[in-house]
């Protein structure tokens, strides 16, 4: 990639590249991924034994967190999703059951009903249309989890930032801002992988 090529332009090819890659994956594995991610993501990550967990509700060929939230539950978790609760700041975390009504959001996502306490995660399920070998995810350019990391992390609070993706969403390099927020994990159907420094 030439120095001058300009970011912004390079992570909307990325997008491009990626959403199709995401999407063969999808129709490829939807259906039993979600059982895969679950196991990988009980089976290797050093999760505390109890907590906040925040997945999402999965949109255009995401990887589909349901089964890990509903496991979460069952092992005594609290779980949220999130909610734009302004444009351009972090993210807030309304509790949520799966089974619980959901209401429509910003962008198309679904959220918790108005009224459902605001938690604060100690691990948080990011989306992602790709990933890097180093850990950094390509987003929708919203930048709404990069904030919320931040803010959590800035905070002083532990948090584990969980990439959750189809291996094939993987690619050797992504254009990086400064501003992007490293995961500590990825979680495939595949594998969990962690990020941590040696």
């Amino acid at each position: 990639m030439s120095g001058a090529e300009d970011p912004a332009r390079a992570k909307e090819a990325a997008r491009v590249a990626a959403r199709a890659r995401r999407e063969q994956a999808h129709r490829d594995l939807g259906a039993a991924a979600p059982g895969l991610f679950a196991e990988h993501f009980f089976h290797s990550l050093p999760l505390p034994r109890h907590g906040v967990i925040a997945g999402y509700v999965p949109l255009n060929h995401e990887a589909d967190p349901g089964e890990l939230l509903a496991q979460a539950v069952k092992r005594g978790y609290r779980t949220c999703l999130p909610r734009v609760a302004e444009k351009a700041s972090p993210l807030q975390f309304l509790q949520w059951a799966p089974g619980d009504p959901l209401a429509g959001g910003a962008h198309g996502t679904k959220e918790p009903m108005t009224g459902r306490p605001v938690l604060r995660p100690d691990i948080v399920i990011v989306p992602m249309l790709a990933f890097e070998p180093g850990g950094i995810r390509l987003g929708y350019g919203g930048g709404y989890y990069d904030r919320t990391l931040a803010a959590l992390r800035a905070a002083g609070q532990q948090v584990l930032a969980v990439g959750l993706a189809y291996a094939e969403q993987g690619t050797d390099h992504l254009p990086a801002d400064p501003h992007d927020q490293r995961l500590d994990w990825l979680v495939t159907e595949r594998r969990a992988i962690s990020f941590a420094s040696p």
